[in-house]
């Protein structure tokens, strides 16, 4: 029933002989439609999906920011599920809205709250290079270098490369 919602709810802004452009919806509705969903299937991925993908990146700077506060949102209540789409979410804040600190605070929550074991390393890895992008290179060495002491990493590539990445950032500092 969750995913039928979604579904019709994307197909509003095309119908036979109508057509509504995405930048004319209310975003305030559309973001209530796609939590009905989930509360319908809170299993479901598809209103996650939509939100990141098809409204969080088109219209206007509100717009997306309703959506990404919508991923948010839906991510506190099931984050070893929904963790795609506030990475989906990170990635958006930082390229398109060109917001490092919003970028990172969503990569911290995927890092803090996302912890099960089907959630990929480089989800945990994502919040240092965001941090070197904001030049916070200090908070970037003691991170990283904490999740490479915790064991975060498995693959001995992905440890040599991480331990070259710390280096770096360690390079950078002392430089300064």
């Amino acid at each position: 029933m969750g995913k039928a919602l979604t579904l019709y709810l994307q197909s509003f802004e095309s119908q036979p002989g109508v057509y509504v452009p995405s930048k004319k919806l209310d975003y305030d509705r559309v973001r209530g439609w796609l939590a009905l969903s989930l509360e319908l299937d809170p299993k479901g991925q598809y209103p996650l999906f939509a939100a990141s993908k098809l409204y969080a990146e088109l219209g206007d700077e509100a717009r997306q920011r309703l959506m990404l506060s919508f991923i948010r949102q839906q991510f506190d209540l099931d984050p070893n599920r929904r963790w795609p789409w506030l990475t989906h979410a990170a990635v958006i804040a930082k390229h398109r809205l060109h917001d490092l600190p919003l970028a990172r605070e969503y990569a911290q929550a995927v890092r803090l709250r996302a912890v099960g074991p089907d959630v990929p390393p480089w989800v945990r890895q994502m919040e240092v290079f965001i941090l070197e992008d904001m030049n916070e290179l200090e908070s970037a060495k003691v991170l990283l270098g904490g999740l490479l002491r915790g064991g975060q990493f498995k693959d001995v590539k992905e440890i040599e490369f991480m331990e070259k990445r710390l280096q770096a950032i360690d390079d950078r500092i002392r430089s300064k």
